[in-house]
């Protein structure tokens, strides 16, 4: 019977990236069961190599072992683990059987299995994010430019703690996640590619090591992780420092943290009372199985679900640093999982870069909104220009005629025009500041500026990542 998404157990594979065909095809020669195989086989061709390069051997069998490991399929490891019981194991008998009598003795010689496993995982781990996962994080940072950059004089009513504060324009919102996941993507970028690899041996003291290169053994692990493009650690034990997994599961949680922000964000500004902004919704598409009119925020919710699950399995990776003496087996099945932090990281990415692609912001709803507190906005100007020009208690001035505004009806500015002791002082602002106070919904202080000033930076510090 062949098997299909649909006999997947994990939601990540037959919810998520199962359902995005191109997605799932960009990992799979990274994230798979297959890659973990391809990607062991590679370094042991690789350690072959450098054997050979570091005269331990023929080059001409190093040869020999590194074409029988590319030529190494995950069925026939899969058919030998049934067997031994050890996936490594499994891999090097498989290679052994495909070349000669006297290259057989030299497969995985004096190398220990995480001298395989963890080089193998650095390198399709670094591999996946510059390839699928920082050009998917780019991909968002350019909407989020575009965006930002089209409605940077657009004005919108600031908000904070879910009130309405002071004008801003939605460019400006948009600004700080270009910055955020900016500053993600380019973390994520460092820390793949410090992934360390190793080639030390059972303990990390390069005992085996040491009886087939004698002279030079960590001359040999150098040798053999700079053809993988890594390098070592000062020291290591039958594993690599776990650290920098961590850094990788904590630099794809925090990435996926600011897109379940920036998400959570537009699920809110489609609120019906806020109406901002729209989520593209196709003709067929259903919203409710109950309500035919209801038009849901699905695709910014399903980002900020992705990051519900997957910001806890950071957790993991902390726990994974502690390991008995040289090594125990705790990390074993647990590390596994730390793929599915990069998948979801470059599906969440994705998901949100079509949404914003087809997102629809109504400025007159956005204008419409804003007045509702043009009234009641104008307190801060009006209390910092009164301080300006002499004003004892300006804040509490503004305070009560901000009480006085709510119980009458009538706005600030109206109540302070007819206050007499404030009369002197308003006679006082500049045309322009006069201005500020009477047209509030002009009091966006530098939001443009900056908007513009972000992006620019931006478009610079990831200058040959962001798509043209």
């Amino acid at each position: 019977m062949t098997h299909t998404r649909f006999d997947d157990l994990s939601p990540l594979d037959y919810r998520f990236i199962g359902g995005d065909q191109k997605l799932h095809k960009e990992l799979a020669p990274f994230l798979s069961a297959a890659a973990v195989v391809r990607y062991q086989a590679r370094v042991e061709g690789a350690l072959a190599l450098a054997m050979a390069d570091a005269k331990i051997f023929d080059r001409a069998l190093a040869d020999e072992i590194a074409s029988a490991a590319d030529q190494v399929t995950p069925q026939e490891v899969a058919e030998e683990e049934a067997m031994t019981r050890h996936d490594v194991r499994a891999l090097v008998n498989v290679i052994r059987a495909h070349v000669s009598d006297e290259a057989k003795r030299y497969v995985h010689l004096a190398a220990t299995s995480y001298d395989v496993v963890d080089t193998a995982n650095a390198l399709r781990y670094r591999e996946c994010c510059e390839r699928v996962i920082i050009p998917s994080l780019a991909r968002l940072v350019a909407r989020c430019i575009a965006i930002a950059e089209a409605e940077a004089d657009t004005p919108q009513i600031g908000r904070t703690h879910g009130r309405h504060a002071e004008p801003i324009t939605f460019g400006f919102a948009i600004a700080q996640y270009v910055s955020r996941l900016g500053d993600r993507t380019q973390a994520l970028a460092a820390v793949a590619k410090r992934l360390p690899g190793k080639l030390s041996g059972a303990v990390g003291a390069y005992n085996a090591m040491e009886l087939v290169a004698a002279t030079s053994p960590r001359a040999l692990e150098k040798r053999f992780l700079k053809s993988l493009g890594l390098d070592p650690r000062p020291i290591s034990t039958q594993i690599v420092e776990p650290e920098p997994w961590t850094d990788l599961a904590h630099a794809c949680a925090t990435a996926l943290g600011v897109m379940a922000n920036l998400a959570d964000d537009m699920r809110h500004l489609q609120r019906t009372e806020i109406s901002e902004i729209a989520e593209s919704f196709a003709v067929e598409q259903v919203g409710s199985s109950t309500m035919p009119h209801k038009r849901n925020p699905v695709s910014f919710e399903n980002v900020k679900s992705i990051w519900k699950a997957m910001a806890p399995r950071v957790m993991t990776t902390y726990l994974d640093q502690i390991s008995e003496h040289q090594r125990d087996l705790t990390n074993s099945a647990s590390q596994r999982f730390l793929g599915e932090m990069l998948a979801a990281t470059a599906y969440a990415a994705g998901r949100l870069a079509s949404s914003l692609e087809n997102m629809r912001v109504d400025r007159d709803r956005l204008k419409a909104n804003l007045a509702m507190s043009r009234g009641a906005i104008v307190a801060e100007p009006l209390y910092v220009l009164l301080a300006k020009y002499g004003h004892p208690d300006a804040h509490e001035a503004v305070r009560k005629l901000s009480l006085e505004a709510e119980r009458s009806g009538r706005t600030i500015l109206e109540i302070a025009a007819q206050d007499t002791d404030l009369r002197g002082y308003l006679k006082r602002f500049s045309p322009t500041e006069r201005r500020q106070v009477e047209r509030p919904e002009e009091y966006i202080g530098l939001a443009p500026e900056v908007t513009r000033s972000v992006t620019a930076l931006w478009r610079e510090k990831l200058k040959g990542v962001l798509p043209e």
